[in-house]
């Protein structure tokens, strides 16, 4: 169960102790600019963000994790790649920390997204780096943040990282930008298939990638998780509808049976598609972003990138980030957006 911080002198005895400068320390800025000072060598960390242990995974940290959040441990994909990671406590439900847990966890730096949070964690006494990020630059930040505080080869394993990602941007940034935009999709994604309402437009990470890979958003003026009205989707009229989440295949079938979808091209044309989700979701807060962009194109204009294989970039990448040897059957199915069998 949950519990919010109890101030018992033990606490903050404990958080007195550890708010104390290491000997040998060091600074770090996390996502908006500010200096942390965190001990040189960083051996125990918690990390509070979901999408953020991922990256942690990728800069080959993730035995320095000494605390997690229920949403990693409820994804198969991550279990599978690292099974460790079930032995790693749980200490936080994505809104509120379990502070006696996370301070019995002793973690020399915690990182998280909310600044909510974050309060509740330094009151403890806790070393506090901020990460997060709506944009292609802001994961690039992140996961340069992120090595800085795991320290020894992750530095140089992110900068390999974002000139990969920053390549497959260009690339086809390249490829789509002739493309006139009658022959741009209009493509609606949403969140995941619990709300299908609930949306990412133009101006998030999803109106990125979806411009980027020669589509046009649907909705080019809406943000980030927003529910919108269902006339606002049927006037929309998209050409292609994405579903986020590992609920993706339910969604479908649902929206194929409801009758105030019946009139969206999408849904006469058969072009509903999962998105694909490895150890995290691909499509907003993921490392593995960097195959959005690819999938996207290809989704997009067929035609275009027909020399592109998905599943063996797919391998390609979880061996050379996470040193996990894929299987081209089960890269297949993180393409498509389905769970390990």
């Amino acid at each position: 169960m949950l519990r919010h911080p109890v101030k018992t002198l033990a606490a903050v005895l404990i958080g007195a102790t550890l708010a104390l400068a290491p000997a040998d320390a060091r600074s770090v800025r996390d996502i908006k600019g500010n200096a942390v000072e965190i001990p040189d060598q960083v051996n125990r960390i918690a990390d509070l963000w979901p999408a953020n242990n991922q990256v942690v995974l990728l800069l080959g940290g993730a035995d320095k994790l000494v605390g997690t959040v229920e949403a990693i441990h409820k994804r198969p994909r991550f279990v599978k790649v690292y099974p460790r990671i079930k032995q790693v406590p749980s200490l936080s439900n994505g809104s509120s920390v379990q502070s006696e847990a996370l301070l019995a966890a002793r973690p020399d730096v915690v990182l998280l997204s909310q600044p909510a949070m974050q309060q509740q964690v330094k009151q403890a006494g806790l070393k506090t780096v901020l990460v997060n990020f709506q944009t292609y630059d802001g994961l690039k930040k992140t996961v340069s943040i992120t090595a800085d505080v795991i320290g020894g080869k992750a530095p140089q394993i992110a900068k390999q990282y974002n000139a990969e990602l920053n390549a497959n941007i260009r690339l086809f940034s390249e490829r789509t930008k002739a493309i006139p935009a009658a022959q741009k999709p209009l493509v609606l994604h949403l969140s995941d298939g619990k709300n299908l309402r609930k949306i990412d437009g133009g101006r998030s990470i999803v109106g990125d990638w979806i411009r980027i890979a020669g589509g046009r958003a649907a909705l080019p003026d809406t943000a980030n998780l927003v529910e919108v009205l269902m006339e606002e989707i049927v006037k929309a009229n998209p050409d292609i509808i994405i579903i986020g989440g590992r609920n993706a295949a339910e969604a479908i079938a649902k929206i194929r049976k409801d009758p105030s979808w019946q009139s969206i091209k999408a849904v006469k044309n058969k072009r509903l598609h999962a998105n694909p989700g490895g150890t995290f979701g691909w499509d907003r807060y993921s490392a593995e972003g960097a195959l959005q962009v690819l999938w996207a194109g290809k989704l997009f204009h067929p035609e275009r990138f027909r020399d592109l294989d998905l599943a063996a970039k797919t391998q390609a990448f979880y061996q050379k980030y996470y040193r996990y040897n894929l299987s081209k059957s089960d890269a297949q199915r993180i393409v498509d957006g389905l769970d390990p069998q």
